[in-house]
């Protein structure tokens, strides 16, 4: 796997690469993972895992319906808490509500900042 592209860059497999220090990892790569209070992933009822990396960044200004879903998602199945959730993103407990009743009443779409029009039906001879 060496010739391969994957064997020139990952580390592992190219003991010539910077990040290897075979002498102080025994050859072993070692990976640390920060600690979190709560689970750091959560099984959802269609079977699928939520981690918290697939919660929207900290930072996140622009709320698509997409990444409020996530948000709401991770408290319904007790990824993070409500609180942690309100503070992290700024949220007031009025707006939190808002979105889990939206979720509660139409999903996904439910979210969406401009309500989708249900299509009129086209008139040829009125």
């Amino acid at each position: 796997m060496q010739g391969t592209l994957k064997g020139r860059f990952h580390p592992l497999l190219n003991p010539r690469a910077k990040t290897f220090d075979p002498e102080r990892t025994n050859g072993v790569r070692v990976m640390y993972l920060k600690k979190v209070d709560g689970p750091r992933a959560v099984k959802l009822p269609d079977g699928t895992m939520m981690t918290r990396a697939d919660l929207p960044p900290r930072d996140t200004r622009r709320w698509v319906a997409s990444r409020k879903l996530a948000v709401v998602r991770g408290v319904m199945y007790g990824l993070i808490s409500r609180a942690e959730a309100e503070a992290r993103y700024g949220l007031s407990a009025e707006e939190f509500d808002e979105w889990l009743r939206a979720v509660s009443l139409g999903g996904r779409d439910g979210l969406r900042a401009t309500a989708r029009r249900p299509a009129r039906k086209r008139l040829d001879n009125p």
